[in-house]
């Protein structure tokens, strides 16, 4: 046997709930793990590596990333690769491994965006960083104002023609498109497995019509951000720790952000702990509750912190009246995070524009990145990626 050689827990499926994806044959755990923070080349590998071999001991099937997951971009898949490697390799047909493309990846007028040339260029460079011959679910991340969405469809049926995808899911796509996303897909023979939105406690516009349309067309649904960047958790009770999301230089979270939420974090805490759980369990189960949601994408800085995650298992179960109170501290929410640069699902107006409406929903990408419209370039971005990964290295 080799030195540190990852021997796989014999009950890694004895706990682990797995949930159909829609009307889909394929099933994933009701924990996922998603790798956008904490496993780029900023990170100490190892912890991500730790973290990867638990969470398959725990049962999670499910690894989740993206082209651009880092940072820098692309390291994420990187370590990913080195991972299954070192590790995972073996467990390869027991694993759901998903990438998408979508947000700014490479300079020039191919590294964004849903055009064939870009999502298919995008799945190549992400199969040769991790060492893979295909994905299982390659997603379209974002709607693209600029190009028909018929393209961007032929190019995930595409991939999966090729064999380098066995399926096909959407993210950050607002009802009304999601639906029309569905449709042409079925036409072309390769259906919409999943869809991934953010959606938390905090962060709710899923339920203003996307679920729905979800459960109507068959679609599975794993919610990204489901702790809404470490803010649904005991974590930012008393400040900001060193070491957290918000304290990060590079990141989603930022300090402003956390300040306004506060008080309904504290109430929230109050029944978690009422219900012999942690805020953070208790947030990821108040999503699960929903049928239509098929798992829940977590992140994870820590095998600790993993763990405490999955235990949310344990007690999945709400009663009427814990229900009514969270929804009465929630009431409102959708102001709590006024900072958050999020995805809105704005209703379409008749006299809109599909191409205006998508760009109605861009217009705050929620990648941490510049979209075409923003005053930073792509040489600039790129440049203070390089220069944030040099400082942490």
């Amino acid at each position: 046997m080799k030195k540190d050689q990852f021997i796989a827990n014999e009950n890694r499926y004895m706990e682990m709930p797995y949930n159909r994806c829609g009307k889909w044959g394929l099933k994933l755990p009701a924990i996922s793990l998603g790798l956008w923070h904490n496993f780029g080349g900023v990170d100490v590998f190892e912890n991500g590596r730790a973290m990867c071999r638990q969470a398959f001991d725990l049962g999670i099937t499910h690894f989740d990333l993206a082209n651009n997951y880092g940072p820098p971009p692309g390291s994420a898949e990187e370590n990913f690769g080195k991972i299954m490697t070192l590790d995972l390799g073996p467990h390869r047909d027991e694993l759901v491994i998903s990438t998408k493309a979508g947000y700014l990846m490479w300079e020039g007028p191919y590294g964004e965006w849903g055009s064939r040339k870009s999502l298919l260029a995008s799945l190549d460079q992400s199969l040769k960083r991790m060492g893979l011959e295909y994905v299982d679910i390659f997603y379209s991340h974002r709607p693209d104002p600029n190009t028909p969405l018929e393209e961007t469809m032929m190019a995930l049926d595409h991939a999966v023609r090729q064999g380098k995808a066995l399926y096909v899911g959407i993210s950050n796509y607002p009802a009304s498109l999601a639906a029309e996303a569905s449709i042409i897909l079925k036409q072309l023979g390769t259906p919409c497995l999943i869809h991934q939105p953010k959606y938390s406690m905090f962060e709710r516009w899923a339920e203003e019509g996307l679920l729905n349309v979800l459960e109507k067309e068959g679609i599975g649904c794993i919610p990204f951000s489901p702790l809404a960047q470490g803010l649904l958790t005991d974590k930012y009770l008393n400040g900001i720790p060193e070491g957290s999301r918000a304290s990060k230089s590079w990141g989603f979270l930022r300090p402003e952000m956390v300040s306004p939420a506060i008080e309904k974090v504290k109430k929230l805490n109050e029944i978690a702990q009422q219900r012999g759980q942690t805020l953070a369990q208790m947030a990821l189960v108040w999503l699960l509750k929903d049928p239509r949601i098929t798992s829940v994408l977590i992140g994870a800085s820590s095998v600790d912190q993993l763990n405490d995650n999955v235990a949310s298992l344990k007690n999945p179960k709400f009663s009427n009246d814990e229900l009514n109170a969270i929804e009465s501290i929630l009431s409102g929410s959708n102001n709590v995070l006024n900072d958050f640069e999020k995805v809105q699902s704005p209703a379409l107006d008749k006299t809109q524009s599909r191409i205006d409406f998508i760009r109605s929903v861009v217009k705050s990408d929620n990648s941490g990145q510049p979209s075409s419209n923003t005053s930073e370039t792509r040489s600039d971005y790129f440049k203070n990626i390089a220069r944030n990964f040099k400082s942490h290295t």
